[in-house]
């Protein structure tokens, strides 16, 4: 099973420079944290708190659904799935 991740500008220097990167063998959104971070060692510390929990300023979305609303990270992931890992974004005038 392959799960394709697209990473935000901000957490790219931890995948060398990669917007798009694929993790095998996983079944839910926190395997598949483990998997980045076996790969991008630094990135689950970006994606959790000290609880294990996704930061309150990290939005995970499998394909279009936010896993806030599905599950959290037991949320499950299907081979060919499109996990996109979105920032907060603060600030204007």
């Amino acid at each position: 099973m392959t799960v394709s991740v697209q990473v935000p500008g901000p957490l790219q220097n931890l995948t060398n420079g990669q917007a798009m990167v694929e993790v095998t063998d996983v079944a839910s959104i926190e395997e598949l944290i483990d998997g980045l971070e076996r790969q991008a060692p630094g990135i689950k510390q970006k994606l959790l708190d000290d609880d294990g929990e996704v930061r309150g300023y990290i939005n995970i979305f499998v394909n279009d659904d936010n896993i806030r609303f599905s599950g959290g990270k037991a949320t499950r992931v299907r081979d060919g799935d499109r996990v996109t890992i979105v920032p907060s974004i603060a600030g204007g005038a």
